[in-house]
């Protein structure tokens, strides 16, 4: 009669060790789950209080990139997002190191890629059409629209042809606010301009080796980039609940 509690003890025991490594490995498989990339990027989204500013799928697509471009050589990226109409700031300048949001500003597309909102791209000369995709900035210039910052356009077949088409950053009376009071912004060849009175600390803020993302929500461009190629790691709820309760 005795030896029963004991037996009950070796049961009680065989089940605690049989169970304990799985609980671990799913803690410890959380914990995996929480350092992936994309999450990390999520908690950085909300560590910068950008979720009121910014489009999170347009952040995720330009840190994707800023993480695989080896090219750049300062800690910044500039995103625009084309999915927001002209009437609002929709080029941000992130500095990465500080974890800091530097600018938001307004930013025209061309002419042909729409009205308030662009939903048309091309990498054709004479298409006066936006290009969507990653670039490098480059050295500025004195030019026909004043003070210029030269872009790269790094995605074949997507935006190339960027300096053959003279797609560069420049100040346009047109991206005053004061023009939209038209209804929207005015629109330009196809190059990213923005308002006289930041044009210039932006462009000094971002030349020489910078990227910057221009975004639109194009399934399209999604299809053909090679930069955002891999498949998005999908980020359930418990983690974004978890990445909010740590900043």
């Amino acid at each position: 009669m005795q030896a029963y509690p004991i037996t009950m003890q070796k049961v009680i025991l065989y089940i605690l060790l049989f169970f304990l490594p799985v609980g671990n490995s799913f803690v410890k498989d959380e914990k995996a789950s929480f350092q992936s990339p994309l999450s990390e990027c999520r908690k950085l989204y909300y560590e910068m209080r950008l979720d009121n500013i910014i489009n999170y799928a347009a952040f995720e697509q330009a840190i994707i990139g800023y993480n695989k471009i080896d090219e750049k050589n300062k800690d910044i990226i500039t995103l625009i997002d084309y999915s927001k109409p002209s009437t609002e700031k929709r080029l941000y300048v992130i500095d990465m190191k500080q974890k800091k949001l530097l600018y938001a500003s307004l930013v025209s597309h061309g002419r042909n890629s729409g009205e308030n909102y662009a939903t048309s791209f091309s990498n054709e000369n004479g298409s006066y059409k936006s290009s969507l995709g990653f670039y490098l900035t480059e050295s500025t210039y004195q030019g026909k629209n004043g003070y210029s910052l030269v872009l790269n356009g790094l995605e074949k077949g997507i935006n190339n042809r960027a300096k053959e088409r003279a797609i560069v950053m420049h100040a346009a009376p047109y991206c005053n606010p004061s023009f939209l009071s038209n209804g929207r912004l005015g629109r330009s060849q196809g190059c990213p301009a923005l308002p006289e009175a930041v044009s210039k600390s932006i462009i000094n803020t971002i030349k020489g080796g910078s990227l910057l993302y221009i975004y639109a929500d194009n399934e399209d461009y999604l299809q053909h980039s090679r930069i955002l190629s891999d498949p998005p790691i999908a980020f359930d709820g418990r983690q974004e609940k978890e990445a909010r309760r740590r900043i």
